[in-house]
């Protein structure tokens, strides 16, 4: 008899314990604090990493009791990605509601060799501030706009966008001891915008850029399709399908087979492997490739060759 009180006296302090914690993981770290502090999540944090962070930097009292918490009230899966204005005077039930939607700004996603007019349908999905007239100003940036995940204010204004966008442009290209003053940056932004939409992987970057680098010492035509692409598809916005033998026909300046030499402005945003592809080209006597259907790519030094590497993998 008295085994069994001594057991439900220590289920009653246990239970009693376990409300006092629980309750207590609920207040607030500091009622009289209402300093707002900047709580970022990152795209991709956990649930776990989210609580362990609040906990790290003062705003909730017990990480266990916010994991619980926010499993038990299903707030899981509505914790975005962003930034959030909280303060230890709130409590757990607040903190955890303004992770669902108070957001200041929002994660962005930009990938590599997207066109300015792509990027606008990104901004336009993501951003509510999002207005018409910011297509016309980020074509003007063309091959400027680095391909990365950006934090964007919510309200931000185009010129906040673009500023973001090609300040890590050229804290990129300076990380790879191109100074942002250089003479040749235009050059290589160009030709690293072909690059990316010519190469399915990183590794053939700079072979592509060897073959571009010969043709243009020797003056060829580039014979580039991406920059048909670019042409046929400039009134939608996106890319065009696979240019027939008439579209190589078209007046346009961007055309790499009726002009020689590069075209006169980048096609794409390249991201940083093609970039320094077009930096240091790797030293070959390759003036031609195909893509087989498979996606596997395939130099040539000469047209004989060429012609047999369409042969061969029937394209």
């Amino acid at each position: 008899m008295k085994r069994l009180t001594a057991i439900i006296i220590l289920f009653i302090i246990l239970a009693v314990g376990g409300i006092i914690w629980w309750e207590n993981g609920l207040l607030p770290v500091n009622s009289k604090d209402a300093t707002k502090n900047i709580f970022v999540v990152e795209k991709g944090s956990g649930l776990k990493e989210v609580a362990s962070k609040l906990e790290a930097q003062g705003l909730i009292k017990n990480r266990i009791v916010f994991f619980l918490y926010t499993r038990l009230g299903k707030f899981e899966g509505k914790i975005q990605a962003g930034d959030f204005r909280l303060s230890p005077s709130m409590n757990l039930k607040e903190i955890a509601e303004n992770l669902t939607h108070g957001t200041l700004d929002i994660w962005v996603t930009i990938p590599e060799g997207k066109r300015s007019d792509e990027i606008a349908d990104i901004l336009q999905e993501k951003i509510p501030s999002f207005k018409p007239s910011w297509r016309t100003i980020l074509r003007t940036q063309e091959g400027y706009l680095f391909p990365d995940t950006y934090l964007i204010p919510k309200d931000a204004t185009i010129n906040q966008i673009t500023n973001i966008m090609k300040n890590n442009f050229y804290a990129k290209i300076q990380s790879i001891n191109l100074p942002s003053n250089d003479p040749r940056i235009t050059k290589i932004t160009i030709m690293a915008s072909l690059i990316e939409r010519e190469a399915l992987r990183d590794d053939e970057k700079p072979i592509i850029a060897s073959v571009i680098t010969n043709r243009l010492n020797v003056g060829m035509s580039l014979d580039i399709d991406a920059t048909l692409q670019y042409i046929k598809g400039k009134s939608s916005g996106q890319w065009w399908s696979v240019p027939t033998i008439e579209d190589k026909k078209i007046n346009s300046e961007y055309n790499t087979y009726m002009n020689v030499g590069l075209p006169p402005a980048p096609i794409a945003n390249p991201g940083l492997e093609a970039i320094k592809a077009a930096l240091n080209p790797q030293k070959t006597n390759y003036y031609y490739y195909i893509h087989d259907l498979e996606g596997n790519v395939h130099f040539a030094k000469t047209l004989e060759e060429h012609n047999a590497n369409i042969r061969k993998y029937g394209l």
